[in-house]
């Protein structure tokens, strides 16, 4: 049985995301209203611009129920606007979005759009030693992670990668590469989240 991962479906790089979903080997499920949650063994939060998608979220009613399930342990991946809907604390903001991942962000810390670049990153935990291309577009960095936050990548001395359980969050954006691993990483967590939540 195949592992059905949701994409967030209401702003951002959609479609690249459903393409990387489908050849890390699951099936993408676009999701823009509560009900297309149903039997999701993961969730994919694209980029695109954090506070647009959080009032997008509140607006089709999907930020507490993703919340309550990223709590309960469902597998979330969150790239560049994904992490800062994901972390706890955001910098200079009062609210966080989801903030079910312990970790401070800043979310623009690598400048304007025009300030966009790729670089070569060392990603840990990856299936090989290989550098991961990396496509940072206004990306946000994570400025502190929590005693449960396991870095994976920092580039220029800034944490740029980081899982915590189920949740796994880039600040640059795999899904605009040919390079799937971290998708594959991500549809292995929801593989073993769908056979733990099977057996109960």
């Amino acid at each position: 049985m195949s592992v059905r991962i949701g994409v967030l479906n209401v702003q951002g790089a959609v479609s690249e995301h459903v393409e990387h979903v489908r050849l890390a080997g699951a099936e993408p499920v676009l999701v823009k209203h509560p009900d297309d949650l149903q039997g999701l063994s993961g969730m994919v939060l694209p980029g695109g611009e954090s506070t647009t998608i959080g009032k997008l979220m509140r607006k089709y009613g999907l930020l507490d129920p993703v919340r309550e399930l990223a709590q309960k342990g469902l597998p979330v991946f969150g790239t560049c606007a994904g992490m800062i809907l994901l972390a706890s604390r955001i910098e200079g903001h009062d609210e966080p979005h989801l903030g079910v991942m312990d970790v401070t962000v800043n979310r623009n810390s690598f400048g304007r759009q025009r300030d966009s670049f790729e670089a070569d990153v060392a990603v840990s935990g990856l299936s090989d030693d290989q550098p991961f291309p990396s496509v940072f577009i206004r990306a946000p960095h994570i400025v502190e992670a929590g005693p449960d936050v396991e870095v994976l990548a920092t580039y220029d001395g800034k944490i740029v990668a980081a899982r915590q359980g189920g949740l796994l969050a880039t600040a640059f954006h795999p899904e605009l590469t040919p390079d799937t691993r971290l998708h594959r990483k991500f549809v292995e967590l929801a593989e073993a989240y769908q056979m733990a939540t099977a057996r109960h």
